[in-house]
């Protein structure tokens, strides 16, 4: 899959897939996509499932962050536009 323009925003270094901070920039841009989709095919199931699936997966990401550096966490739910 072609990396998102945005994600390269969380990124480390230059080879950084791995950190949850770029995992959930990546998530935030596959959610984008997902809810604009499901706007014009509200009947899409296997979508919505997929839409649910990697929200509660950005959350636990997000909640892993938290848990150990909340500096950290506060950048990164500004970036992507979570409430804190």
């Amino acid at each position: 899959m072609a990396e998102a323009k945005g994600v390269s925003v969380f990124k480390r270094h230059a080879t950084d897939t791995g950190s949850p901070e770029f995992q959930i920039g990546l998530l935030s841009d596959e959610i984008t996509t997902l809810q604009a989709h499901l706007q014009n095919a509200p009947k899409d199931y296997d979508a919505k499932r997929s839409l649910l699936k990697k929200v509660a997966k950005r959350r636990r990401l997000l909640k892993y962050i938290k848990a150990g550096d909340v500096e950290t966490y506060t950048k990164v739910s500004k970036k992507i536009g979570v409430r804190v």
